[in-house]
């Protein structure tokens, strides 16, 4: 948990400066040369359910990190081992029957 806790302190630390977005993305990588920017997003996680941590603008700050670089590592495929562009639509299978209750009839609405 140690590098995970030096992330988390650097990006708090950051984030009370009034450091946003790319600059506060660059003070923690500069901080912690090392991390990567899923290490990033984890930290920011792990900060928003900190019940020691209270400032709204800092919690505001540490989500829309947390957010804007989920959405890049989709975009840029950093997620390729993950399995969910394979899984089919939840309405795209027929239901199973067992889950079919008869006593309810279809449902139409």
């Amino acid at each position: 948990m140690g590098e995970k806790r030096k992330v988390y302190e650097a990006l708090v630390d950051g984030a009370m400066d009034g450091l946003t977005d790319d600059a506060l993305f660059k003070f923690v990588t500069k901080r912690c040369p090392k991390t990567s920017s899923k290490k990033i997003v984890r930290a920011a996680l792990l900060g928003l359910t900190d019940p020691h941590l209270r400032d709204k603008n800092i919690l505001d700050t540490i989500y829309a990190l947390a957010i804007k670089h989920r959405m890049d590592e989709f975009r840029d495929g950093e997620d390729a081992d993950d399995e969910r562009d394979c899984w089919p639509a939840p309405f795209a299978r027929e239901p199973d029957k067992k889950t079919i209750r008869p006593d309810l009839g279809p449902d139409l609405s």
